[in-house]
């Protein structure tokens, strides 16, 4: 569905690091970044991660746990709304008492949920500009 697909769709820039890798990958979806005079934009608020812990160790320590990220869509053409929702991901990632390799762990398990993310709405978003432009 994406391979070789211009889609004309402009993605406003969306608060964070993490939104900034969830907008670079849904530009890179859409076949390029698009200004905003795209005949489609799409806006999106990301939410901070959600750590929950997976698994405890004989002592009680965290070895294992999860982020969960959560996104809200809208996607506009022109100034009617086509599509609305909400889509997450979560990845799981060992969580070890030595910082940079901890702070590498969930560094690796958020980017993986963000391209996850990026996945789910860029083939939404997809389809209902494809729908939009066969209903015209």
């Amino acid at each position: 569905m994406f391979s070789g697909s211009d889609n004309d769709i402009y993605v406003e820039k969306i608060s964070g690091i993490n939104g900034i890798e969830l907008r670079n990958a849904l530009n890179a979806k859409f076949g390029g970044a698009h200004d905003a005079t795209a005949p489609y934009k799409l806006i999106v608020l990301l939410d901070e991660p959600r750590r929950t812990y997976k698994g405890l160790d004989t002592t009680g320590t965290a070895t294992w746990q999860a982020i969960n990220l959560t996104a809200k869509y809208d996607l506009y053409a022109g100034n009617k709304k086509i599509a609305s929702g909400q889509e997450s991901a979560a990845e799981s990632y060992t969580f070890v008492q030595y910082l940079v390799a901890a702070n590498a762990s969930y560094n690796n398990a958020v980017q993986n949920a963000v391209l996850v993310l990026a996945d789910k709405i860029g083939a939404r978003a997809i389809a209902e500009t494809q729908k939009n432009s066969d209903n015209k």
